[in-house]
């Protein structure tokens, strides 16, 4: 145990201002995502494109493209949270049976591609790994774009795989912040619930 303090400390000291920043985006994005605000999105792609550069550096490769993926999904989420569709924007609820299909072929296909191309095309230590990880994060943040509750748990099981991984690769300002992320999601996921439900009260109400 001492020696993870000693080696967590160690990281810190060496952390740049750049992974600063990135986390600090990082942050800003997850708790403005638990209070269902839309400027999520910014905060997410300038703290995405940071994130980008930083995980080449170390060969995370898959992390890498999950920020680039990351980039667009937030182009697409910011779209589609404040569009119009009957005068009002997409509403917090729970995943439909076709969006869970899209879920579990985006991480199960994923998992696959993302795996060959790290094993084949690149000089990634931990293709397996890496693949679930960006795979899984892909897939929930296609769920979060949606603004399904579901989206939560998902992103947590990538950030369970995730924090291992990164103190692995020696970025422990990246790990402390998904443990961070890990932990505001489990509060993000109840949260949204007691939205749904007091909106479905409140249509209750109104009949």
């Amino acid at each position: 145990m001492q020696h993870w303090i000693q080696l967590f400390i160690e990281q810190m000291r060496q952390t740049t201002f750049w992974e600063w920043l990135a986390v600090l985006l990082g942050v800003t994005e997850v708790l403005l995502a638990r209070k269902n605000k839309v400027w999520l999105y910014p905060a997410g792609i300038g703290g995405s494109a940071i994130s980008i550069v930083l995980l080449l550096k170390v060969g995370l490769y898959a992390e890498s493209a999950l920020s680039m993926y990351y980039v667009i999904m937030s182009i697409y989420g910011w779209y589609i949270w404040v569009q119009r569709g009957n005068g009002a924007p997409m509403q917090v609820a729970w995943a439909t049976r076709n969006e869970w299909l899209v879920t579990i072929l985006i991480a199960v296909g994923g998992w696959g591609v993302i795996y060959l191309l790290l094993h084949h095309f690149t000089t990634s230590t931990v293709p397996v790994w890496d693949a679930f990880v960006s795979s899984t994060a892909w897939a929930g943040t296609f769920l979060l774009a949606r603004r399904r509750i579901e989206n939560w748990l998902v992103l947590n099981l990538s950030n369970l795989f995730a924090i291992p991984l990164l103190f692995h690769k020696n970025l422990a300002l990246f790990a402390a912040l998904t443990i961070f992320l890990f932990i505001v999601a489990i509060f993000g996921f109840f949260d949204w619930q007691r939205m749904y439900k007091q909106r479905q009260i409140l249509k209750g109400s109104s009949l």
